[in-house]
Parts: C-alpha cells; structure tokens; sequence
C-alpha cells in the first residue's frame, strides 16, 4: 500500500497491484479484483508521470459504478450494434462520469468525446470553445486534444489501447483511442502533432490496459499490415502458425510516441481480456460488454 488520506466518511486509498495504481474512496473493507457493495467509488488508474505534470487524468476500471447486469458497474458507453432496449442509460453512462470526474479531482468540468470510428483523426477543442455539460461523440475522430481547462477529454475503451498525453507543464493534454487500424493509421504520431500545434513541449504519456498481445490472435492481413509500418521487429509483432499473429498494441504505441519525440512513457500493465474482475472486454463477451474510459484534463 502506497497511501492513505482522509476523504470524509470514505476514505481515498491508492495501492499498487501488480504495477498498477489503483485509487477510490472505499467504505469498510476491500476486495481487489472483484465487483462488490464495499466499493463506494470507482477504482482507477493513474499514473506518476502524468501526476508529475499536475493534470487530473485516469484510467478507469468497471469497478465502482451505478451500471448493472452486463454493464456492471462503471460503464461508459454501449455496443453499437446493441437494441436500445439492451443498452445502459445515458442516466447511469452520466453519473458514472460524475463519480469519475470525483475519482480524478476534476469536478464540475466538461466531458468531450468523440464518435470513435478506428480511424486516426484529431480533433482539437480550443480554449474558449462552448461545451456542453457531456458531448456525446458528434464528431467522427478517434483522438481528443485540447488547452481548455474547463474540459476533459475522453476515450472509450474494451480492449483498444487508451493513450493519455500531457505537455510538461500540463497546459495541453489529449486522450487517443487506439485500436490496431489507428494504430497503423497512426492516431497517436498525429495526436503528438496536433497537441504540438496548441503549443505542447515535452510531452510525456501513458499507455492504459487493453488486449495483451498474448491475447490478440490477428490474421495474415492485419500481420501484414503491422509489418508494413513496423518492419519485422518480432517484439511488435509476430507469427503464431496456422495463418494467424499476434501483436502487442502497447509496445507498438510506445515505439511509435518514442519515434516522434515522446520518450518519456509510463506503460501501465493488465490485460482487459485475462482480468475480467477489472476491465471490460469486447473479445471475450463477444461484443456485448460496457466500456472503459481513459480521461485527462488540462491544468486549471
């Protein structure tokens, strides 16, 4: 355990497991790995190099929400293909968001997000842009950069990798959905390039949970593909027989922030498919499944 700190009537705890920073307000005792009535708040990721800049961020778990049944508990969004009916409200989605943007210390701000389509546009919200208290996802993009510090950008994740970046002195920041079409695509390469263009310096990142790459069976296309941005570095990507491969998303992120000048990079461990106690999972629920968010916010 790394830390204790009175929050009222719950108490606010971070602890380390294996590699990771959990944090929440909890009431009596604690189950880790586990959804249950102890937990009164969500349990999120941060991470030190992003605490370092001083800007509110976080990856969440599905641990510590409103949501139910399959959704259960911190959900953020829904399958697209789902029947209305099926879905999670936009009641719970909302004050799911309320108890994250608590969790993270950032309160009262707005919720940009974008119609995330695997693709690898940018889409930047500048300081002094009116915001709705929640944005939906209007835009089609799959990265969200911003100086606005009345806002915070979000991503939503269920075995994509949820990228976080802060510029030095966390006046600019950005969240990056990165499935592997973005990530060849190079989401996160533009992303860099759009934050440097509100004036970021020395930005810094965090690589969130998503698909390990001992789980991410890929076929000969989408190996091809790989290799056609990354060469035949057998670390990124490799072949597993029978016309399949497997890649690993956070090394092949990080590679790619390394190559454009983003070296210091905190790659945060779990694998959204073998740890079903913590995170959602489009592949192993075979698409019917809640959704995780990674988000961020710009110094006050």
């Amino acid at each position: 355990m790394s830390g204790w700190e009175s929050a009222g009537e719950a108490r606010r705890v971070e602890w380390e497991l294996g590699g990771l920073i959990l944090c929440g307000g909890l009431e009596g005792g604690v189950v880790l790995g586990k959804v249950g009535a102890d937990v009164v708040q969500p349990l999120v990721l941060t991470s030190s190099v992003l605490g370092g800049c001083g800007v509110p961020h976080g990856f969440s778990t599905r641990v510590g929400g409103v949501s139910a049944g399959v959704f259960a508990s911190l959900n953020f969004g829904n399958p697209s293909d789902l029947p209305e009916a099926q879905r999670d409200s936009r009641e719970a989605i909302a004050r799911n968001f309320a108890l994250m943007l608590g969790a993270v210390g950032a309160e009262g701000r707005r919720v940009v997000q974008v119609h995330q389509v695997h693709g690898s546009e940018v889409h930047v919200v500048r300081r002094g842009e009116e915001m709705p208290e929640i944005t939906w996802g209007d835009v089609k993009a799959d990265a969200i950069v911003t100086d606005e510090p009345r806002a915070v950008v979000a991503v939503r994740v269920a075995d994509c990798t949820p990228v976080l970046l802060s510029s030095e002195d966390g006046g600019v920041v950005g969240a990056v959905h990165a499935g592997w079409r973005g990530v060849v695509g190079g989401v996160v390469e533009r992303a860099v390039v759009a934050m440097r263009g509100l004036g970021a310096r020395g930005i810094v990142g965090a690589i969130g949970p998503c698909i390990s790459g001992g789980e991410f069976e890929i076929g000969e296309e989408v190996v091809r593909a790989f290799r056609g941005v990354f060469g035949d570095d057998s670390a990124l990507v490799w072949e597993v027989g029978g016309g399949k491969g497997r890649a690993d998303m956070k090394a092949c992120l990080a590679k790619q922030l390394a190559g454009v000048g983003v070296e210091r990079v905190e790659v945060l461990a779990g694998c959204t498919v073998r740890d079903a106690s913590l995170f959602y999972s489009h592949r192993r629920e075979r698409g019917v499944t809640g959704r995780m968010v990674g988000v961020i916010g710009a110094r006050g």
